[in-house]
């Protein structure tokens, strides 16, 4: 399926424009199959920009899913900023590097991306009238764990500044988490996001520090939830983790489990009670 243009026309924004940290560039072989909305080889990160025609003084960064080896900027970018863009949002959906397109520290190079993703709309906000501090993250599947790494590891020095946005903070003020994934171990572990992510052997310490739920603490932004418990792909468990870690840590957190819905519905599913996600979480929002 051929990406809208709609989003060949939205303005994008270059992360890296001296080119992104992490060594060299080697796409990996792209499946004949592989629809032109599920994104690779991915050398050049970006935003594309989607502007309200009435603006509420908030923004979205946009991470999409696709296990890690793709990013699905259809259903999973394009159509947030579909919906969420006539509720007044600034919407920016990333388009950020995959860990195994020849990069050095793999593990690393999605959230490099995310970091920097979020400092530059943090230093556009005056310009495109919002609140730099009403900048929330929705992430999804592999997405979605992409976000929470945000969330407990968006202070951490993963790159050498490059300009004087790289002074902000990369921490959201929330974020929404979407059929995430979590664990990186055990029975509700995705093995397909994790070996994308982390190899096919990973150290335990690798595995620890890119297991989202085990790094919230005291500082940890607010997360919304949303799960559909006949999720196949990325057991209902996941969200249940984060959770249980929001909860022990004392801090504020969503959840929503649905009946129906399965994995990757984005928007949707029009015919079941988890298409209603987007204005539960809109008001979940306003009330922080």
């Amino acid at each position: 399926m051929p990406i809208a243009p709609r989003w060949q026309a939205a303005e994008t924004i270059a992360l890296w424009p001296a080119g992104p940290p992490g060594g060299s560039f080697r796409p990996a072989p792209r499946a004949a199959d592989l629809p032109e909305s599920f994104r690779t080889g991915i050398a050049r990160p970006d935003l594309r920009l989607f502007r309200p025609e009435a603006r509420n003084g908030r923004a979205l960064l946009v991470l999409p899913g696709g296990g890690y080896g793709f990013v699905s900027v259809r259903n999973e970018g394009l159509d947030i900023a579909d919906v969420f863009c006539p509720l007044g949002y600034t919407v920016f959906v990333l388009t950020y590097r995959l860990p195994g397109e020849g990069w050095t520290d793999r593990a690393d190079v999605p959230l490099q991306d995310a970091q920097r993703a979020m400092r530059l709309i943090r230093a556009r906000a005056d310009a495109e009238g919002f609140d730099s501090d009403a900048i929330a993250v929705l992430g999804f599947s592999a997405g979605g764990h992409l976000a929470a790494s945000l969330l407990t590891e968006g202070p951490a020095p993963l790159y050498p500044p490059v300009d004087a946005a790289d002074a902000a903070a990369a921490q959201p003020l929330a974020a929404g988490l979407l059929y995430p994934v979590v664990a990186m171990a055990g029975a509700a572990a995705h093995a397909g996001s994790r070996a994308a992510l982390l190899g096919d052997a990973p150290a335990p310490t690798l595995v620890a520090r890119r297991s989202p739920a085990a790094r919230i603490g005291a500082d940890t932004p607010p997360m919304f939830l949303v799960h559909a418990i006949d999720d196949a792909a990325v057991p209902f468990e996941n969200s249940l983790l984060l959770a249980r870690a929001m909860a022990e840590a004392a801090r504020p957190f969503e959840l929503h489990l649905f009946q129906e819905g399965g994995h990757g519905f984005g928007t949707g599913p029009r015919n079941a009670a988890a298409g209603g996600w987007p204005g539960l979480f809109d008001r979940w929002l306003r009330r922080l």
